[in-house]
């Protein structure tokens, strides 16, 4: 039996989402072993964490800088080999420095900085290493993501010539209308979130579903940034108008006021033969399109998906998989890497997926800003 990774992780302590989201998705292989990490700004919840979680209290560490000198000077066999960052972003950039000059491989949420020049100081640091960096995009690890994908570079819709890609969200709508609110969201707050909330926290997820299953490359951008709220700084709706570096045009439209919805991310991508359209609230569903015939749906697990979408896939036909699932597929390919396997293309996210979402991201800004006028990436 292959010795698991042993694996480290920075925030998402107990209570939140992401972290329990990792934890899972790293467990269900069997690839790593959680050995500890600072799960919380408070040393008493890491500790508690630690405790609940079944760990060596030893390796719940109060901070980065213990945890870096602690794990430095274990034996190489005993050193934490994978850490995740999964804190408010602005803690993310000196994160990832620090850890990627002493050498551990990386996933990290995204945005992965929240300066593009951070990240392309990351990407520079990473160059002469032989260190793994993963961003975590998980909707790349849907199995029908990857068959959108495999079906578009194998030209079963023809030229692409139209990209549609939604993602709405209500979940702040309540929270906007109530500024007694805002201090308890910590995306609401440029010291922690950066320079956005809407495009930060999902535009960034949407733009790389976008670059991911065309094949594409974002060129310019024009976009119409709301706040919503006079007071408010930071962006909770977005519409961008997309044009690619092959001209071919498209729309990403975002919001987390979008009231009542809950987690709707939907692509759509039309060529002059066919299109493919894909929702995350029914992931096991891509509709293919075609003229003058039925509309096909594909599902995952069967013969007839590419070897991509067959991979990722788990279970047999007709057994749902979901986000923790597709979170697991970035782990797994992370795993192949970090042991020196071979990594396809689109196992995993890396640090030129996280450079391309900060540019993005900083493109949208400025469009907004400067009246709307079209921004280079």
């Amino acid at each position: 039996m292959r010795a698991r990774i042993r694996w480290g992780l920075l925030g998402g302590g107990p209570g939140s989402l992401i972290g329990s989201v990792h934890r899972i998705a790293a467990s269900m292989a069997g690839d790593y072993q959680l050995m500890g990490g600072v799960f919380s700004s408070g040393s008493a919840t890491t500790q508690r964490a630690a405790q609940q979680w079944d760990l060596n209290e030893d390796r719940a560490y109060p901070s980065l800088d213990e945890l870096i000198r602690a794990e430095l000077a274990r034996a190489t066999h005993e050193r934490m080999q994978v850490i995740t960052i999964a804190t408010p972003n602005h803690l993310h950039f000196d994160m990832a420095r620090r850890l990627i000059e002493c050498g551990f491989h990386l996933v990290c949420e995204k945005p992965i900085t929240t300066t593009a020049e951070q990240a392309r100081e990351l990407a520079r640091l990473l160059q002469s290493r032989r260190q793994v960096f993963a961003v975590a995009h998980t909707y790349t690890g849907y199995p029908m993501v990857r068959q959108m994908r495999e079906m578009i570079a194998q030209n079963a819709i023809g030229p692409v010539q139209k990209i549609d890609v939604q993602y709405y969200q209500g979940w702040i709508n309540p929270i906007i209308h109530d500024p007694s609110q805002w201090p308890k969201v910590w995306r609401l707050d440029p010291k922690l979130a950066g320079p956005s909330c809407c495009i930060g926290d999902i535009g960034v997820h949407a733009f790389n579903l976008v670059e991911y299953t065309t094949g594409l490359t974002v060129d310019r951008v024009l976009s119409d940034l709301d706040g919503l709220h006079p007071d408010n700084v930071l962006d909770v709706d977005a519409t961008v108008l997309l044009r690619m570096s092959n001209g071919v045009r498209g729309v990403l439209r975002a919001s987390q006021i979008a009231t009542g919805e809950e987690n709707r991310l939907h692509i759509a991508v039309y060529g002059r033969s066919g299109g493919l359209k894909w929702l995350q609230e029914e992931p096991n569903r891509l509709e293919w399109l075609r003229e003058d015939q039925p509309i096909a749906v594909l599902k995952p697990g069967h013969a007839y998906d590419a070897p991509a979408a067959q991979a990722a896939s788990k279970l047999p036909p007709g057994h749902p998989e979901g986000f923790i699932d597709a979170m697991g597929n970035l782990y797994r390919g992370v795993a192949r890497a970090v042991r020196g396997e071979a990594v396809a293309a689109g196992d995993y996210p890396g640090i030129e997926d996280g450079v391309r979402g900060m540019c993005f991201l900083e493109a949208v800004l400025q469009s907004s800003r400067e009246a709307n006028r079209w921004v280079l990436l």
